[in-house]
């Protein structure tokens, strides 16, 4: 759905999102479905129209029909997050007087600590056996960077060649709200990606020279391909419920944190705006320390 199909009071707002938040596309379409659901219900229920007219039990109304339709809580919170965005938005230009978002909470999530994929695991993702020629090199390097560098399925679809400083072994993420991030990589793997890179040069008559990864035709990969490649490997070396790119994210802050890297150090390489995200990683550590301690020691 266009930003401009929507209300003028619901554009204005992500038109606000995308000029100046800089948030991605994908987050703007769920701002914009949220909004549209919830003032589609107030207008049938309540005959409101606009964003000074809404009550917080009209909005509570709305969210307790979403939860009787079996939304999750992940979802729940996600639509009150847009809506809190959204009455901010214009209480801050004198549009609204009252948020009547200030007295609704969200609900609480049950912690869950994330998956991650074992050393010896990802060591013998190493050993598994490629397809022959560009294919096959660019389903290791998918997978090589999704673990040494940490980043997002997103950030990797859209990772250009630009981005991969091999001189000084970096590579240079665009994350969300197009915040930039340097990420060092082993030399060894720099010159894995030269020599990919010319292999595209060689094998394919007109590669996309933008992307740094393509497929076996040279064209720009998309996520469901990536999402199948990281899928279909880590299902050969590992028994874990989650087989996806976020694994390998999760992977790649678990056995940093395990040895020993800097919290700090970690927030920063995965792009997290706040530690908070960051500290979820630590309990795959504090567990595996109660798991030894529990082995090991004679009070145990």
């Amino acid at each position: 759905m266009p930003v401009t199909d929507s209300p003028p009071h619901i554009a204005e707002f992500l038109a606000y999102l995308q000029w100046e938040k800089r948030y991605s596309p994908h987050t703007i379409l769920s701002y914009q479905n949220d909004l549209t659901a919830c003032f589609g219900y107030l207008s049938t229920e309540y005959s409101v129209t606009d964003p000074w007219e809404v009550e917080s039990g009209f909005v509570r109304t709305w969210l307790a029909t979403q939860k009787e339709a079996g939304l999750t809580t992940r979802s729940l919170r996600r639509k009150i997050s847009a809506l809190k965005s959204y009455f901010k938005f214009y209480l801050r230009k004198g549009v609204i007087t009252r948020n009547p978002m200030g007295v609704i909470v969200s609900p609480k999530m049950s912690r869950r600590l994330p998956g991650f994929v074992g050393e010896k695991d990802i060591q013998d993702l190493r050993r598994v056996e490629f397809p022959p020629g560009l294919e096959g090199e660019t389903h290791r390097l998918i997978l090589a960077l999704f673990y040494l560098t940490g980043m997002r399925l997103s950030e990797l679809v859209q990772l250009k060649e630009s981005q991969v400083d091999i001189s000084k072994s970096v590579v240079k993420v665009l994350g969300k709200g197009n915040k930039e991030r340097v990420i060092p990589v082993d030399p060894a793997w720099m010159e894995r990606i030269r020599l990919y890179r010319d292999m595209k040069t060689r094998d394919i008559e007109a590669p996309n020279r933008e992307r740094l990864l393509v497929s076996a035709k040279g064209k720009p990969l998309y996520a469901k391909y990536v999402y199948r490649v990281v899928k279909h490997y880590l299902s050969m070396v590992t028994t874990i419920d989650k087989k996806s790119p976020h694994v390998l994210r999760h992977t790649f802050a678990t056995h940093l944190l395990e040895r020993g890297a800097d919290l700090n150090a970690v927030k920063e390489l995965l792009g997290h705006a706040s530690l908070a995200a960051t500290q979820v990683y630590t309990h795959n550590s504090i567990e595996k320390l109660k798991q030894a301690f529990a082995k090991a020691h004679p009070k145990a």
